[in-house]
């Protein structure tokens, strides 16, 4: 009797260190992704404000900037924007629901930090557009049925008391240039003005702040976008300049020698479009032809008068010899 007393002690034993083997081993953190990124909310609609947020789990050596391009269904970048992450790794930007977004539909969003790269979506709804509803289907006519035996009423069961609702607490009031940050008023710089950031020229000046950007984003936003030839145009322009932009902007900020160089070479082309402020805005063809006149001007000073000067030079060490 006693050796099966102790044989069944032993069993036990050996069943409850099992049991806490076999927990140790399954139980694991959840992983922890290098980048992330995410929207505040699923869907918008016009007029919205979207708040897009994420974390970085290994921050760079230098200060280095997380890229995040919002795009359409139909491929076309909506708005760009590069923000700079804290200490803890995490960021956020906002942007406005409308304007360029004019399709209803899944809306992709892209963050880039380095060589890292992840995506997310939102649904926006834009104005006037509803979903077709569908064809109601013929109702078959009903056959007819035995009439049924009565059945006693049920007793109708007691409602459950619903739980009273937590008082939310008051948010604090931010002052002037400051905005709400998980309960805390926080200084916040974004870019999410009506085309993007202007990235090549704010690396080269080395603020968003700086005059130059300033004009660039004054000519952009109220003369170029206030006719639908300049915001064609502008489409167009940002499919090209944001495939490449952002990578010239991480390597002025790495390189200073090569921030000057991009910043003379830039800051011709900045004065010649001086020449834009002339055109009343809402004349589409003062615009359209300002537009040009700018573009032939780029284009003889930075293509046609190096060429010039260089064929003159081939000519004079030719005949030289």
């Amino acid at each position: 009797m006693k050796s099966m007393g102790y044989f069944a002690f032993v069993l036990l034993s050996i069943s409850i260190l099992s049991y806490g083997l076999s927990g140790a081993v399954y139980a694991q953190e959840a992983p922890v992704l290098p980048l992330s990124v995410t929207s505040d909310l699923p869907t918008y609609s016009s007029g919205d404000s979207i708040t897009i947020s994420g974390s970085i789990k290994t921050l760079a050596e230098y200060s280095q900037s997380v890229t995040i391009v919002v795009v359409s269904p139909d491929g076309n970048i909506v708005t760009i924007a590069q923000v700079i992450p804290s200490s803890d790794g995490s960021y956020t930007t906002t942007l406005k629901a409308g304007g360029t977004m004019n399709t209803s539909g899944d809306y992709e969003i892209r963050a880039q930090y380095g060589s890292q790269k992840i995506t997310s979506t939102f649904v926006f709804t834009a104005e006037g557009s509803t979903a077709p509803e569908p064809e109601p289907e013929p109702t078959p006519e009903p056959e007819p049925t035995p009439e049924p035996e009565p059945t006693p009423e049920p007793t109708p069961e007691p409602e459950p008391t619903p739980e009273p609702e937590p008082t939310p607490e008051p948010e604090p009031t931010c002052g002037a240039g400051t905005e709400l940050v998980n309960g805390i008023c926080q200084v916040v710089q974004t870019n999410t003005e009506k085309g993007g950031g202007c990235l090549i020229a704010t690396a080269a000046y080395g603020s968003e702040l700086a005059p130059q950007v300033q004009f660039l984003r004054e000519i952009r936003d109220n003369t170029v976008m206030s006719t639908s030839a300049g915001a064609s145009f502008m489409t167009g322009f940002n499919q090209l300049y944001y495939s490449f932009s952002p990578t010239i902007a991480d390597m002025e900020r790495e390189n200073p020698m090569f921030q000057e160089a991009v910043r003379a070479f830039i800051t011709p082309m900045v004065s010649t479009l001086s020449i834009m402020t002339l055109a009343d805005t809402n004349s589409e063809a003062e615009v359209l032809g300002l537009g040009i006149s700018v573009i032939m001007l780029n284009l003889g000073m930075y293509i046609a008068a190096p060429a010039f000067i260089g064929i003159k030079s081939y000519k004079h060490f030719k005949s030289r010899k």
